[in-house]
């Protein structure tokens, strides 16, 4: 799989790399500012605390 996507993205290796980092950081931005608080609100966890 990621030979494949290695392959279909264009331009030298550094390009390559610069285009997989920008596509990381879009996707933790999406997880961190949309799917995570979504999902927090609907798993709600008890309140638990060691002493």
């Amino acid at each position: 799989m990621y030979g494949a996507l290695w392959r279909v993205l264009p331009g030298p290796w550094w390009v390559r790399v610069l285009i997989l980092l920008v596509l990381v950081a879009a996707v933790l931005y999406g997880l961190v500012f949309s799917a995570f608080p979504w999902i927090s609100s609907i798993v709600n966890p008890q309140e638990v605390t060691v002493q």
